[in-house]
């Protein structure tokens, strides 16, 4: 059996991140830190897991699929379980209505491309799972827990007028113009003890001891992200 062990985290700054960031962590001094990755140990390779922290707008962009990925890069499906939202806070997931690729280049070529998304209010608890081909963007007051193919496979259609470098060809190749489908969405309330079960990743919500089912489901390595309390092992523990 693997020893429990802390897995090695590193910050990453963002345009779009924050200065001044929720306990436990702590930005240095001048940066903004949008993201915060765990390193995938080696038992598990294919599952990264990092927060991210919202003070603006991210790009509107989409991911693809293992199928769409070329030699070298990988698929990108995730979920996002929200942590924490500032009233009005909101996810732009899929578009209010079908869209060809024509209209979403039209869009992103003169930035109506959001109007054309659904943007979903936002609360903590709430579940979002976004397969590959999923056209997306992020709102500012946000704290997100995201559970994702180990892939930083991004093409982004749309960046506000920054500076950076723009995927449209890529991403118009691979983006879904259709509505975001209900069953994706849910919450931590809704969904009871199993949170997201997909191709990718399974994710589920424990509190207290597992039972001898939740055991017996994961017989092998598995990641703990503990959002409350502590996390007891035989040989370590971790603190949310």
């Amino acid at each position: 059996m693997t020893p429990a062990r802390q897995l090695p985290s590193r910050m990453v700054a963002k345009v779009w991140g924050r200065e001044h960031l929720p306990a436990p962590f702590s930005a240095p001094e001048g940066e903004t830190i949008g993201e915060i990755w765990f390193e995938p140990p080696p038992e598990l390779p294919q599952v990264l897991v990092k927060y991210l922290f919202t003070s603006d707008k991210l790009s509107v962009q989409v991911h693809p699929s293992d199928a769409e990925a070329k030699p070298g890069e990988a698929g990108k499906e995730e979920c996002w379980l929200v942590l924490d939202a500032e009233p009005g806070a909101r996810l732009a997931i899929g578009f209010e209505r079908e869209a060809s690729s024509d209209d979403i280049a039209a869009a992103a070529a003169d930035g109506t491309i959001e109007r054309l998304l659904t943007w979903h209010p936002a609360q903590a608890g709430d579940l979002f799972y976004l397969p590959a081909g999923t056209v997306h963007a992020i709102g500012p007051g946000l704290s997100l827990l995201e559970v994702q193919q180990n892939s930083d496979t991004t093409f982004r259609l749309y960046d506000y007028g920054r500076p950076r470098e723009l995927h449209l060809e890529r991403g118009l190749a691979v983006a879904r113009g259709v509505p975001y489908a209900k069953e994706h969405r849910g919450s931590v309330a809704q969904r009871g003890q199993v949170l997201f079960d997909g191709p990718h990743f399974r994710l589920e919500r424990v509190e207290g001891a597992p039972d001898a089912a939740t055991l017996t489901a994961y017989p092998g390595a598995l990641l703990v992200l503990p959002l409350a309390g502590e996390v007891m092992s035989r040989d370590s523990a971790a603190r949310a």
